[in-house]
């Protein structure tokens, strides 16, 4: 509890104080039109997404596991959230982001956060760059001033609605989007510490007020006016059968949350030389999922570029994004009346802007470039998110990579014979060495290299198989490069054990490391070898395998492997 509190203050001061209230209302004004737009976005009325950036982002601020974070909606959930609000309804959302809440939470119990990371960043950037395509075009409905529009769950039957409706484009709707375009983008360029999207907002919002006012629809025209008061509290109706018809929708909305956070707190530490703590912050955001709902918001998440803005304009401490939730209230008391005539055009381009920032174009292209495995998971995802669903394009996503990553290691495994290389003083055992007038009927060496699972197992055992049909008598595996085997490499390497000792053969084992040594006790395959024919070196071993020599046949023979073998051959001929 210390460090929950007191320990993320230590030495805090006024000058801190101050540093983080300039930070929090910065970060506020900036939140405000995207916890609108992403509200809007997403289905729902505008005063949600508000309800959410105060609520949530105070309570993620407050108890997640990063000092900068700022929490609220963000742009990765809006097609999720729509899709619930389209299947289910609005009620339905709130206790899928309850469900969502608690899941997290169980997450963070039970140290889940740091698995998040083995998620490949081909299927980050792919689902993400789907998501921002599917908002990008979402809006362009909104950017056109386009009638009686209504709204699908999937990217082709929302793009068939504006090719059928585009004939209802209005003018002034254009005009208005396009002066909020050009606002954002020249903002940061002339007035760096003003926020692009407030400004886009205020200045379109103002001349479409006052030069062509009722010609473009508003926040209040498609949603109904805003209102100035604190949100209600209501206990979502729950019932099994919500929960098992949710739980879907619900695991989603977890799984993307905990990833985007965990994302944005990894950028927060990278800006401010930190670490965060994975499993506390997925505490932190499944509370703040959980309370949310009671209060009519929508599913949060850790916000990459409002935490960015946090850390950029000075804050010290999780006191910054505790003033940007209040910040957020206050200007709803204060503010709503005037928020509800914002033209729903003007904020169309505030999305587009964002969809673009999200996409990560240059790491998409640079993957597609490389024309690896890698690019085929990125494309894959990416479009599987666009033009099926999310949950189905992380799936697909995540077995396509493992798939190709069990490839790629299964090629790492080389398995290699080897003899003493007589023609060096050393007399070190080399591949080389290995030819067809010199080896040995009796004796195989083999050097294996690499991890020893299922994607690489059969290899194993083909490399070993001829020298079990020739019924040689002592076979020597060095295994110092084998880092661990699993289940399915156990199976392989029990069943090559068996079939060369059924035919009276002695198997002799060299270099073992401490881990794979234990896995092999733990599963009985060091017992069924013999400890005895266990060996720190392989000249340890060939000196035990020579032992085992049927003498009679390395008369005559002509390979001569073995200083040994030339003496023993010399020795009879006489």
């Amino acid at each position: 509890m210390k460090s929950l509190f007191t320990g993320r203050y230590e030495g805090y001061s006024v000058h801190h104080l101050k540093k983080d209230l300039i930070s929090g209302i910065i970060v506020g004004i900036v939140a405000i039109p995207l916890a609108m737009s992403f509200a809007i976005a997403s289905g729902v009325k505008p005063e949600y997404g508000i309800y959410t950036a105060f609520i949530a982002g105070i309570l993620i601020s407050l108890l997640g596991g990063s000092k900068y974070q700022i929490g609220g909606p963000t742009g990765a959930f809006v097609p999720i959230l729509l899709g619930v609000v389209i299947s289910y309804g609005y009620e339905n959302l709130l206790v899928a982001g309850l469900m969502a809440g608690i899941i997290l939470c169980l997450m963070g119990i039970f140290k889940l956060g740091s698995l998040i990371k083995f998620i490949p960043r081909p299927v980050t950037i792919g689902f993400t760059a789907g998501i921002a395509v599917i908002i990008f075009t979402g809006q362009i409905a909104n950017f056109l001033g386009l009638t009686n529009i209504k709204r699908h769950e999937y990217f082709i039957d929302n793009i068939k609605e504006i090719v059928i409706h585009i004939g209802t484009a209005n003018f002034y709707s254009v005009l208005t989007a396009i002066i909020s375009l050009i606002i954002i983008l020249i903002t940061p360029k002339v007035l760096p510490k003003v926020p692009g999207a407030l400004a886009g907002i205020v200045v379109s919002t103002l001349i479409a007020t006052f030069f062509f006012s009722g010609q473009v629809a508003t926040i209040a025209t498609a949603y109904g006016q805003i209102p100035n008061t604190l949100p209600n509290f209501a206990i979502p109706d729950i019932t099994l059968e919500r929960i098992q018809l949710l739980i879907g929708p619900a695991f989603v909305i977890a799984m993307l949350g905990g990833i985007e956070s965990l994302l944005s707190a990894v950028v927060a530490d990278g800006m401010t030389n930190t670490k965060h703590n994975s499993n506390r912050e997925l505490v932190g955001q499944g509370i703040a999922n959980i309370v949310t709902p009671f209060f009519g918001g929508i599913p949060a998440t850790g916000a990459i570029a409002r935490t960015a803005t946090n850390i950029k304009t000075g804050a010290v401490s999780p006191i910054s994004g505790i003033i940007h939730g209040v910040f957020v209230l206050v200007t709803l008391l204060l503010l709503a009346p005037f928020a509800s005539h914002i033209p729903l055009a003007s904020m169309a381009p505030v999305l587009m802007v964002v969809a673009w920032n999200m996409s990560e174009q240059k790491h998409f292209a640079h993957i597609v470039k490389l024309k690896t495995g890698d690019s085929l998971v990125l494309i894959i995802t990416f479009l599987l998110t666009v033009f099926t669903s999310l949950t189905l394009a992380v799936e697909v996503g995540l077995v396509l990579a493992v798939v190709l990553f069990a490839k790629r290691m299964s090629e790492k495994l080389v398995v290699t014979k080897v003899l003493p290389d007589h023609s060096k003083e050393s007399g070190k055992v080399q591949s080389h060495a290995v030819h067809q007038k010199r080896d040995c009927p009796q004796i195989s060496i083999y050097t294996i290299e690499g991890p020893l699972f299922f994607g690489a197992a059969q290899t194993f055992e083909e490399a070993i198989v001829s020298s079990i049909q020739h019924q040689q008598k002592v076979l020597i595996l060095r295994m110092s490069k084998v880092p661990f085997l699993d289940t399915t490499g156990e199976a392989y390497f029990g069943n090559v054990i068996r079939s060369f000792k059924a035919q009276g053969g002695t198997i002799l084992v060299t270099g073992v490391q401490d881990e794979l040594k234990l896995a092999l006790q733990n599963n009985g395959l060091y017992a069924e070898i013999g400890e005895d024919n266990f060996y720190p070196h392989t000249g340890e071993a060939i000196n035990k395998a020579l032992s085992y020599l049927d003498t009679n046949k390395c008369i005559g023979c002509k390979h001569f492997a073995f200083r040994e073998c030339q003496e023993l051959s010399r020795s009879k001929g006489q």
